[in-house]
């Protein structure tokens, strides 16, 4: 069993096992974190889904309203007038020859990549690097469009989204924030996850699609969450 410091123990004295609302969950992460940098805000789920059920897996993508607290480095492989839109759109790295094989070499200092349609062949062989770092280009993740929707693709990364994936225990681990935000920032984040995962319920599973849920910082104690799976958000 791992051994806590002194400020993780005097941390977790302010916690209890009670569910908590968002709100008062969030007041509680900020107020008990308890590192000098700036700690990021996790979301951990338990859910009731069987990921050995093709029908009972989850694997979405949800909108931060307030970012992720870091800048997003995009990468885009297009050619052509889409490539041209992609650069006035703010990517970060257009994809050539050069780049691909730099990739194939190890580089993988970006957080997300796009690619059109007409590109997936051409960059097929960079499923073995990029897949298992979650960075392969993915039409369920939005991150393969369409040509004339290659600059809102680029606008939509900038802002800052997070995936939601399922894991083989049924467990969801997401970030929602950074400790720095306000609580109003951490909410409104926390509310487009909670409401992109209630939404994507396994249409395979029955009953409560979550277990338990808690809210917590990097370095802090786990608060236990109110989870409304009618509504999207949490209970009052």
């Amino acid at each position: 069993m791992p051994k806590h410091g002194k400020k993780y123990l005097a941390a977790l004295e302010g916690t209890s096992d009670v569910p908590r609302s968002a709100e008062d969950a969030v007041a509680l992460v900020k107020n008990l974190a308890p590192a000098k940098f700036d700690e990021t805000v996790e979301l951990h789920i338990s859910t009731s889904a069987d990921p050995r059920q093709a029908d009972q897996q989850i694997r979405e993508v949800a909108p931060l309203p307030n970012g992720t607290g870091k800048v997003t480095r995009v990468v885009v492989f297009a050619e052509g007038e889409t490539a041209r839109a992609a650069e006035a759109a703010g990517a970060d790295y257009v994809a050539d020859d050069e780049l691909i094989a730099k990739i194939e070499d190890g580089w993988t200092d970006f957080d997300v990549s796009i690619a059109t349609p007409d590109q997936m062949a051409k960059i097929g062989r960079l499923g073995r690097f990029l897949g298992r770092k979650g960075l392969m280009p993915n039409p369920r993740t939005g991150t393969v469009v369409q040509p004339d929707d290659i600059a809102t693709a680029i606008e939509d990364m900038k802002k800052g989204r997070t995936e939601i994936r399922m894991d083989r225990d049924a467990n969801i681990h997401v970030l929602v924030g950074k400790v720095s935000f306000s609580e109003e920032q951490l909410l409104e984040n926390l509310e487009s996850v909670v409401g992109t995962m209630v939404r994507a319920k396994p249409s395979g599973l029955k009953g409560q699609l979550v277990r338990s849920a808690t809210l917590t910082s990097t370095m802090g104690p786990p608060v236990k969450l109110l989870i409304d799976e009618t509504g999207g958000g949490s209970e009052n």
